[in-house]
């Protein structure tokens, strides 16, 4: 009974943000939301469902936790969600104090990037170097699946980033003349990237296109139906998931999945592809059963945290991986971890927490909150590199699943794709400008007849 408690109260936490969010103008209020949204299928649609179905452990099955199954669902989730719930409602307090000082500010104005001629060309430019470097990717067998450690070739996966990150600036920024080919247009691209999610098998690039569309529409304007179209986009994204995913299961390993989901509702079951996506309340797990402390002191936190923004090469050195560190250190105390090898999403509450108990969790919280304030006012700038950078958050889940280590890392790798890709917009401007016309000089005088020096008939 008391988890179903603290479920309600995460429950409402995240439906205050949503509240506060829609009381605060430009694309902050997005963002927002999807966090309500994103931390809802982890901390409330998951637990619903252990909670009114109680399933039994199965392998290849990551719904049910067996530290969670074996001392029975309620009391212990009781006791796992106790951080998260004081989490959330800190960081809605956040949310709540900042609707107040925004209620009355006018809402910013078009970004500034978008008077330059120049943007759209070289985002299209970055989109088709991004694309190449997927099909190398598929073709030589590289392409990475959710929560590996390292990538089979990390020079395509770097300029795969490049694809994600045009993608979503396109989605943002394009403003065709005509309502048809802006349809086809953000169609072409929601597809695209909804079928690499489904290669790479993570929900990251779809759910960053939605937020994008959601992103564009608080630009240029809300109505009833773009609401509504967002949300269907959100809805196919979750339910299709599990359909596209199926085309890449053989049918043994799909009657096996069918035998391992029977034990749930028929309503239930269509969603469990994407509800394992969501795995934070693995996380939650992970740092009630380690603990606060003794993992990482704060002058460590710190030092990780800004090597993160230093490339490797420069290092000369392996950086610290947040991911795998707590594969191995945090959920490798509950749970033998000693033939597996993963990167894991920790998030803000649950990161904080083992760092530094609650006082980590207000900390954590307030790190997200205010990357989030700057990420949002990012996309307001004239400024290409660090409208690039913003893009690339739109696409990641640094604001979502990570905490302050993995959103320092994920900085640390979009700085990098930032300035390939002002290098590439500079070229891309070059270009532009040496095959545009020179317009017919018009400060040329005359030379009256019959000056001295001056040309004249005979």
């Amino acid at each position: 009974m008391r988890a179903a408690v603290d479920v309600a109260l995460i429950a409402i936490a995240l439906l205050t943000i949503v509240v506060a969010a829609l009381r605060i103008p430009g694309v902050a209020r997005v963002f927002l939301i999807g966090q309500a949204a994103f931390w809802s299928l982890s901390y409330v649609a998951r637990p619903v469902v252990l909670l009114a179905v109680q399933p039994q452990t199965h392998y290849g099955d990551n719904v049910p936790d067996p530290r969670l199954a074996d001392l029975g669902y309620d009391r212990i989730m009781a006791l796992v969600l106790d951080h998260v719930v004081f989490g959330l409602w800190v960081y809605a307090g956040l949310v709540l104090a900042y609707a107040l000082w925004a209620r009355n500010r006018p809402a910013p104005a078009e970004p500034a990037i978008t008077a330059n001629a120049d943007f759209v060309p070289a985002l299209a430019t970055m989109y088709a170097v991004g694309l190449l470097g997927r099909g190398a990717t598929m073709a030589t067998g590289a392409v990475g699946q959710a929560g590996d450690v390292g990538s089979a070739n990390p020079i395509l996966s770097f300029v795969t980033i490049l694809a994600t990150i045009a993608a979503m600036g396109l989605i943002i920024f394009l403003r065709p003349d005509r309502t048809q080919t802006t349809v086809l247009i953000l169609g072409g691209l929601l597809a695209v990237e909804l079928m690499w999610t489904v290669i790479v098998e993570s929900k990251t690039p779809v759910l960053g296109a939605a937020m994008a569309v959601a992103v564009r529409f608080a630009i240029v304007g809300w109505n009833r139906a773009k609401a509504y179209g967002v949300g269907a986009i959100g809805v196919v994204g979750i339910v299709g998931f599990g359909w596209l995913q199926s085309f890449k299961t053989t049918e043994f390993a799909k009657s096996e999945a069918a035998l391992t989901d029977s034990q749930y509702p028929a309503m239930v079951r269509p969603f469990l592809s994407i509800l394992r996506r969501f795995d934070l309340l693995e996380a939650a797990t992970d740092a009630y059963y380690h603990g606060p402390d003794y993992w990482l002191t704060a002058t460590e936190v710190l030092r990780h945290g800004l090597l993160s923004l230093i490339p490797g090469q420069l290092l000369g050195t392996q950086k610290f991986q947040s991911g795998v560190a707590w594969a191995n250190d945090i959920r490798g105390a509950s749970v033998d971890m000693s033939q597996v090898s993963v990167s894991l999403a920790e998030g803000n509450v649950n990161e904080g927490y083992v760092i530094g108990g609650y006082t980590g969790v207000l900390l954590g919280v307030g790190f997200t909150f205010l990357l989030l304030l700057a990420w949002a006012k990012s996309l307001y700038s004239r400024h290409f590199p660090l409208v690039v950078l913003a893009l690339a958050m739109t696409g990641s889940s640094a604001l979502f699943e990570r905490g302050f280590l993995g959103s320092m890392e994920n900085l640390g790798k979009f700085l990098q794709a930032a300035v390939l890709a002002w290098l590439i917009y500079l070229v891309v401007k070059e270009f532009r400008r040496r095959a545009k016309p020179l317009p017919p000089r018009t400060d040329v005088r005359p030379v009256p007849v019959g000056k001295r020096g001056s040309a004249q008939w005979d």
